[in-house]
């Protein structure tokens, strides 16, 4: 007797081998089995048709910030309507692991975009673990709705070792007594199954509060002596190290790229943040595979991250974490909790001097392209802004500077002014290009932060529509079977996760999809409010006809825009260790 039968459709096993049209039993959890005749469906609790579908394993999302909202919503079914089935959390330095809830409100709310008062609210109320086997514990015992592993964050043993002032300030080392606890840290945690650890070194990550407000994440406060005794425990136990580099400062991305080599010791799984086509920087988009290239040729083991869709966002007023990278944008941000003084700011004469020099300066490592004419306005009270860039209300208004006709508009109408533009991988065949690169993995969605920025929750599915399309127009870039691989095994197999296949004896994470909706749908964009946020309204993607079911553990949680009564209520996610395949 089987618990679900999934027949008829076309199977993926996450591999990159060939698919074929299948038949899937599925018995306590795992894969019974898989042929090409019919089952006997005498008991079986559930059975789907999935004649015309493709059946593949859930997708995996490396890079995401559900840290906090996991403890209050532990379905996370944002992203597993859309067939992701495992997450990983401890991103960018950041995690709940030792910090408590004010210091948690400090590192997540103005970084991750998450409101500070929901940061410390959720953490005083849900903590109750003490190390990284506790937190595992904690989180087992929520009902999940996905599998889960993570990455200790650097910023969150400094600050549990020297407090956050202290980890942030750059008059100060710590002890030797005080790195054999930070070794400890993270030893115990990668001993608790933790994949590895994530640090950043990117200096416009500024810190919310008022203890330590605008400093940047403690992580960037670590002197190279401590990088390289974390990075030796790494090595020694072949975990992953996630970095995010100061993309001002070239050395220090040569610095951790660099890390992945051996020589005369164990290489170092390193995976950066970010490849992407940025379009303040166009010529840079083709160093990224070289750098992979040539490293992973000299025996280091060396990945970049990549959103392998448009990275769109969308901003109410100037909450935007890319003005950090500037004084002028970064002095606005620094007064995000203090609204009448950021609105008198913008008021001010020399204040507008220096950002229109800032906004001038287009020479140099940046991630915004400080266009204005290249930022449309979505929403705003003026109806007749609506459709319209800044630079082009800027010359209706006279021949106003942008930059001025964006603060006038600011000032007139605060943060009811959204607008959206896009940063990077806006080339399509450049897209392509990195989307099949070997030395770059597929994901960085940052699901769960940036509620009011962007929605990159079905970054899988968008991926398959590029590589269906493709194929069609007779231009393929990559093979379906490759694209699956991808998204699903060949992440578990670099991060050592049980998860990414759909064999036989595999873990049951399935994703169903109807691939006649890979269509449109898939670049849109909705609102939906968070209660758990005091009913925040945040971006998110609705294809609901794309996803046919989704199975976690063998058990059915979303299908056809509809979540199962078990989702959120019953476990059926668990959390994943790494090295214990």
């Amino acid at each position: 007797m089987y618990d679900t039968i999934i027949k008829g459709g076309r199977w993926f096993d996450g591999t990159g081998a060939p698919s074929a049209i299948r038949t899937i039993g599925i018995r306590d959890g795992r894969v019974a089995t898989i042929g090409t005749e019919e089952l006997d469906e005498t008991g079986c609790g559930t059975v789907i048709d999935a004649t015309g579908k493709w059946v593949m394993p859930g997708m995996i999302d490396i890079h995401t910030h559900y840290d906090v909202e996991v403890l209050l919503d532990p379905s996370l079914s944002e992203s597993v309507r859309h067939g992701v089935t495992t997450i990983l959390l401890g991103s960018c330095s950041l995690s709940t692991v030792h910090v408590n809830g004010s210091e948690a409100g400090d590192l997540f709310g103005r970084v991750e975009a998450i409101p500070r008062a929901h940061v410390v609210a959720a953490m005083e109320r849900c903590k109750t673990w003490t190390s990284a086997h506790g937190y595992i514990e904690a989180l087992e015992s929520l009902p999940l709705g996905a599998n889960l592993a993570a990455f200790i964050g650097h910023s969150d043993i400094r600050v549990a070792q020297l407090g956050l002032v202290r980890a942030t300030r750059p008059d100060v080392r710590p002890t030797e007594v005080e790195l054999r606890a930070m070794e400890h840290k993270l030893t115990e945690a990668l001993d608790a199954g933790f994949v590895g650890m994530s640090s950043q070194q990117l200096l416009f990550d500024k810190l919310d509060g008022e203890v330590c407000r605008s400093r940047t994440l403690p992580s960037t406060y670590a002197s190279t002596r401590e990088r390289r005794r974390l990075n030796a425990i790494l090595r020694r136990r072949r975990r992953a190290l996630q970095g995010g580099p100061d993309v001002a400062r070239p050395q220090s991305l040569v610095a951790m790229a660099v890390s992945t080599l051996g020589l005369f010791r164990p290489k170092l799984k390193v995976s950066l943040l970010s490849a992407a086509d940025i379009k303040a920087i166009p010529g840079v988009v083709h160093i990224f595979p070289w750098i992979a290239k040539a490293l992973n040729a000299l025996g280091g083991d060396f990945r970049w991250q990549h959103l392998p869709v448009p990275f769109e966002v969308y901003s109410d007023g100037i909450d935007l974490p890319v003005f950090e990278e500037f004084g002028s944008g970064a002095a606005a941000l620094h007064l995000s909790n203090q609204l009448d003084e950021r609105h008198k700011l913008f008021q001010d004469q020399e204040y507008r001097r220096a950002f229109r020099k800032d906004y001038e300066k287009k020479w140099g490592p940046r991630v915004w392209h400080r266009d204005f004419f290249d930022a449309e306005i979505t929403e705003c009270p003026d109806a007749s802004v609506i459709g319209k860039t800044f630079g082009q209300v800027g010359v209706e208004r006279g021949g106003v500077h942008p930059v001025d006709a964006f603060l006038d508009l600011l000032v007139e109408h605060g943060s009811k002014v959204r607008w959206r533009t896009t940063i990077s991988n806006h080339r399509p065949e450049v897209l392509n290009k990195l989307a099949a690169d070997p030395g770059v993995q597929l994901g960085f969605s940052d699901a769960g932060a940036h509620l009011r920025n962007m929605a990159f929750y079905n970054f899988g599915l968008r991926l398959l529509k590029r590589v269906r399309d493709a194929q069609q127009a007779g231009q393929p870039f990559m093979s379906v079977e490759h694209a699956v691989h991808r998204v699903t095994g060949e992440l578990a197999d670099w991060y050592d996760l049980d998860a990414g296949h759909l064999r036989v004896g595999d873990r049951a994470d399935i994703l169903v999809l109807d691939p006649e909706r890979l269509d449109d749908t898939l670049e849109e964009y909705a609102e939906n409010p968070v209660p758990e946020y005091n009913g925040l309204s945040r971006m998110v993607n609705r294809n609901d006809a794309t996803v046919t079911a989704v199975l976690v553990n063998g058990r059915h949680v979303f299908g056809a825009g509809r979540k199962a009564e078990l989702l959120g209520t019953e476990r059926t996610g668990r959390f994943l260790r790494a090295g214990r395949r």
